[in-house]
């Protein structure tokens, strides 16, 4: 298809138009590149020989020239500036707005832009950088230190990416110490305690389970063929995760009601005790729990390994090792020493108040909540009628009794 001269105008004409749209949209975009802080002078305007000037369009010769035929958006010659003269520099406005009017004129059709008054005008924008862009080593620091603040309570979404990184480094070494379901009931325990007691509650968690893999694997290839090991290769899973750590869980989340950061915003009022539990009660209950539950897995795994003599608990009767209600001095001397383990630990990182008594509260509720396990065992486990008491019901009942008991003389000797 043949073209007209004035159909080749009109698709001059639209090209024009768009040009002069791009060329809107890159001052728009030069504009908004501009940031002057506030603490700098305003930058010079462009000398006059910098300006860009208006180019005249030629005209067809086979077209009408008529302005009338022209679209409205290019015959207003005498537009205004983008920005208001009282917002640019007086030095430069007044020959900035001569420029502009010996430059235009009705016959002729502006199609560049006079970039000389879009930069100065934009020099004279001061956009205030806001303190929270900026960051520094120090503030960086800072951070680190909230993160591992041992007086605030650390929000539960850095709870979790922390957790979340630390179980990706690792995850071969936790692989060998849980199962895949454990692994992630294990990260959701991990966030909840470092959101409600920081990195010291978590930490002393971490210990229970690195303490609890290491004896469990004491002699386990001779436990395996007794058939007294632990099963799967001694990894834990879900069942053993909250079976050992939902009564540390339940003191801790109590604890987070009456944390000291809390009590200081709000001492008015804001009470010192939960349930009639002081924080530093809750946190020794914490801490009995999971001492209780390492005890027991001690005097179960040493016991079993160098037991020589078990008997039932309440009768005395000699029975096999690896025998529900079975006890060996062994395995008792053992049960005292893991169940100081802990508490030891939580004194010296600073979450066990109370000094040497609270340790030995602990100690001694770990050993009585320990014996208390066996005779439940002993009794219970495997009756007809408690056919749900299973180890992990047992594991959670001993170390319900181990915390009440930490707790209960806690009242008394702290």
């Amino acid at each position: 298809m043949r073209h007209s001269p004035c159909s080749k105008s009109s698709v001059t004409l639209m090209a024009l138009a768009l040009a002069t749209s791009t060329l809107t949209l890159t001052s728009n975009s030069v504009a908004n590149a501009f940031v002057v802080h506030p603490s700098l002078p305003s930058p010079s305007p462009l000398p006059s020989s910098l300006r860009i000037h208006r180019h005249r369009r030629h005209r067809h010769r086979h077209c009408n020239t008529n302005n009338n035929s022209l679209p409205p958006s290019l015959l207003n010659q005498n537009r205004s500036p983008p920005f208001s003269p009282s917002t640019s520099p007086s030095s430069s406005s007044s020959g900035i707005t001569s420029g502009i009017t010996s430059g235009s004129s009705s016959s002729r059709l502006g199609l560049s832009l006079d970039l000389t008054e879009t930069l100065t005008a934009v020099s004279s924008l001061q956009i205030p950088i806001s303190a929270s862009t900026t960051t520094s080593p120090l503030s960086s620091i800072a951070s680190i230190s909230s993160i591992l603040s041992t007086t605030t309570i650390i929000p539960l979404l850095p709870s979790f990416l922390i957790n979340a990184s630390l179980f990706t480094i690792l995850k071969s070494k936790l692989n060998t110490m849980l199962t895949p379901e454990g692994f992630y009931h294990s990260l959701a325990l991990g966030t909840l305690l470092w959101h409600t007691l920081g990195w010291q509650g978590w930490t002393t968690c971490v210990m229970y389970l690195l303490l609890g893999q290491l004896v469990t694997k004491v002699k386990f290839e001779e436990k395996e063929k007794m058939g007294i090991a632990e099963g799967r290769g001694g990894r834990r899973g879900p069942e053993n995760v909250w079976g050992s750590a939902a009564t540390g869980l339940l003191c801790a989340a109590a604890s987070l009601q009456i944390h000291p950061s809390i009590l200081t915003a709000t001492a008015a009022t804001t009470p010192s005790s939960f349930l009639g539990i002081s924080y530093d009660l809750l946190i020794l209950g914490y801490v009995s729990s999971l001492a209780t539950k390492l005890a027991d897995t001690f005097a179960s795994e040493i016991g079993k390994a160098y037991g020589k003599t078990t008997f039932l608990i309440t009768s005395f009767e000699r029975v096999e090792p690896g025998t529900e209600g079975a006890v060996s001095a062994e395995g008792t001397a053992a049960a005292a020493v893991g169940g100081s383990l802990l508490p030891m630990y939580a004194l010296g990182i600073g979450l066990l108040n109370g000094g040497w008594v609270a340790v030995g509260i602990a100690t001694f509720a770990a050993f009585m909540a320990t014996n208390a396990e066996s005779w439940i065992g002993a009794v219970l486990q495997g009756k007809k009628g408690f056919e749900w008491m299973t180890n992990e019901v047992v594991n959670f009942l001993n170390t319900v009794i181990g915390a009440t008991i930490a707790i209960s003389l806690g009242r008394f000797l702290m």
